[in-house]
């Protein structure tokens, strides 16, 4: 994302001039943009015309418009944003007051006025215009027949292409067509690999499995790359790391992880931060239990007893329609860190953010073992009951 220009005073008033220039900078635009907000951008649309003869004619035009932003529909496979609202500055083309669609593009400016601007949505404009927060690891989850080629970005686990080929099974008469079909297979997941991943900028490439379908396809990769001397493959095979899932979907990705060989190797990345975060409030809540919660009454409570050395908190909880609510985690937030503690803004579109979500979407390590925390719990269950 480019930052144009920044216009915010300091009541938190003003607007935001920004050019979205890859896919991820959408999602990025999606969690600055709330119904309510004022959203200026050229845009294409339908005018009718009346000829002297009295025949009228429609033609496509091309103009600026400013809506109020009431509707916000975002598809994550294409990664476009669809902004719906009425339009509240004067155009020739389109009445005050008459609903439009914007339709955000990549490398087109848009920009984006609040009424106010909270530290978590100046947060992230500063991570979405720093460059050295892209894409960095990439990950290949397989198992026979089956991959998917995955970018793990700071803020989401991209899904860039999905193999499924069926392959013969391997028995007495078959075993000639098993092979080709495994080849087949191994080819299109190495297409898919030189397709979609920039070696340029990712430091870490992931291919796991269960048994050793990674490794007959690593040396599959190696071998071809060898034989018609892709210098791309060669060059970067340093960067490539095996790792064992339990199965070639997605979802093992969680575990794959939190594998200790894999964490070494992409240490400096936001992605892997956010899961050794989530991990360590796991084991904290099975070893040490008075000192992890979660949930935004037992958070708020040991925030206000100034306990929280790290909040994990789900980025789902700034996108709540509720104004009061939405002030409510802001507060939260800058409360933590005030007092010196760290906060992790988890993205609900990564692995780790889908597992904080299940619990609650807000999380707490505290300096401190708090009991009573725990005594609330057993009282509200005994009420219940």
């Amino acid at each position: 994302m480019k930052l144009v220009y920044k216009n915010v005073d300091k009541d938190g008033q003003g607007t935001v001039g920004l050019i979205p220039e890859e896919p991820e900078d959408m999602w990025h635009a999606y969690n600055l943009i709330s119904e309510g907000d004022s959203v200026r951008s050229s845009t294409i649309r339908k005018v009718q015309s009346e000829s002297s003869t009295g025949s009228s004619t429609s033609s496509r035009v091309r103009t600026t418009l400013t809506i109020s932003v009431e509707n916000i529909d975002f598809d994550t496979q294409a990664c476009v944003l669809r902004l719906k609202g009425r339009n509240i500055e004067e155009n020739q083309y389109v009445k005050m007051g008459a609903y439009h669609t914007l339709d955000l593009e990549l490398n087109r400016k848009f920009s984006l006025r609040k009424q106010e601007w909270d530290s978590v949505s100046l947060e992230r404009i500063d991570v979405a215009c720093d460059p050295s927060k892209s894409a960095d690891v990439a990950a290949v989850i397989m198992q026979e027949g089956l991959a998917f080629v995955c970018l793990i970005t700071s803020s989401m686990t991209l899904v860039r292409a999905k193999i499924d080929v069926t392959i013969p099974r391997k028995r007495k008469g078959f075993i000639q067509q098993h092979e080709k079909g495994l080849q087949k297979f191994y080819d299109n997941v190495m297409q898919a690999i030189i397709r979609h991943i920039d070696f340029d900028i990712v430091k870490c490439i992931i291919i796991a499995s269960p048994g050793f379908v990674k490794d007959q396809f690593f040396e599959y990769m190696i071998q071809t790359a060898i034989k018609t001397d892709n210098k791309l493959l060669l060059e970067n095979k340093s960067k490539f790391v095996l790792a064992h899932s339990s199965s070639g979907f997605k979802h093992a990705l969680k575990e794959v992880l939190q594998d200790p060989a894999v964490t070494s190797k992409m240490a400096d990345t936001k992605a892997a931060s956010e899961v050794k975060a989530l991990e360590q409030f796991y084991n904290t809540l099975q070893t040490e239990p008075a000192k992890a919660f979660y949930g935004k009454k037992h958070v708020e409570k040991a925030c206000e007893a100034q306990a929280i050395e790290t909040l994990l908190i789900s980025d789902n909880l700034f996108r709540c329609q509720d104004v009061r609510q939405r002030k409510e985690y802001v507060r939260l937030v800058d409360t933590v860190r005030e007092m010196g503690g760290e906060v992790r803004i988890f993205s609900s579109m990564h692995i780790s953010g889908e597992q904080l979500d299940q619990l609650t979407g807000v999380a707490a390590i505290l300096r401190f073992p708090m009991p009573e925390l725990e005594e609330d719990d057993s009282e509200d269950e005994l009420e219940e009951d």
